[in-house]
């Protein structure tokens, strides 16, 4: 997989070792000329300076080619720039891009190219809530302009759920199980599979399913 990573700061540094590392092919691009020029001889992938946000910067990186384009600039505008330019100019078919204030993570969406925003509050907020809250449904992780998100929910004594199989709650058609979490080990969920008090249940459900979903696990 190719992937062109803009932005060489610790985030986008991290992330270009890590999937460096994981054989795939990335190319870097950076602003700051030193910093950029200091990269290049320690690391092994490509480092590249320019302005991310110059539709000729980006050709010289190979966006056209590119699999994957990561915006993970500390700049929300600049990330909101690169975004739309790899989606509308040279159609990359995933493009992830990093929120840095989370008061702007309403504009990244499809109309400014991003397929999956990630914002560190949030997901430390879902992380947060994960770990201490019982009965209640979590939001993870959002998926696809929105489409989806990944939902958690700890069963209390009282769920509708617990002491039911999967199949006797009649999920939705877009929503599905994709784990249950029982004392530390990984259950595969099925329908046959007997849900409990004190399992954490994870989801894939759509905006209009979430609802329906909560209905069936929280009281």
């Amino acid at each position: 997989m190719k992937v062109v990573i803009v932005g060489a700061g610790k985030v986008g540094s991290f992330i270009a070792s890590d999937l460096h590392a994981g054989g795939h092919q990335v190319t870097v691009m950076e602003l700051d000329y030193v910093l950029a020029k200091r990269l290049k001889g320690e690391v092994a992938y490509q480092v590249l300076a320019g302005d991310a946000c110059e539709v000729t910067n980006l050709q010289a990186a190979g966006v056209a080619e590119a699999d994957v384009v990561v915006a993970a600039t500390g700049d929300d505008k600049d990330n909101l720039v690169v975004s739309l330019l790899a989606k509308t100019e040279f159609a990359v078919p995933r493009v992830v891009a990093r929120v840095n204030h989370p008061k702007n993570h309403w504009l990244f969406n499809e109309a400014w190219g991003v397929d999956v925003a990630v914002s560190t509050p949030q997901l430390l907020t879902g992380v947060v809530e994960e770990a201490v809250t019982v009965g209640s449904l979590v939001r993870l992780l959002q998926l696809e302009h929105g489409d989806a998100n990944l939902v958690e929910v700890t069963l209390a004594e009282d769920s509708p759920a617990a002491g039911r199989s999967i199949a006797e709650l009649s999920l939705p058609r877009d929503a599905t199980f994709v784990a249950v979490i029982r004392k530390g080990h990984v259950v595969v969920p099925k329908g046959d599979t007997l849900l409990l008090a004190g399992d954490e249940v994870m989801a894939l459900v759509t905006p209009a399913s979430q609802d329906e979903v909560r209905a069936l696990l929280v009281s």
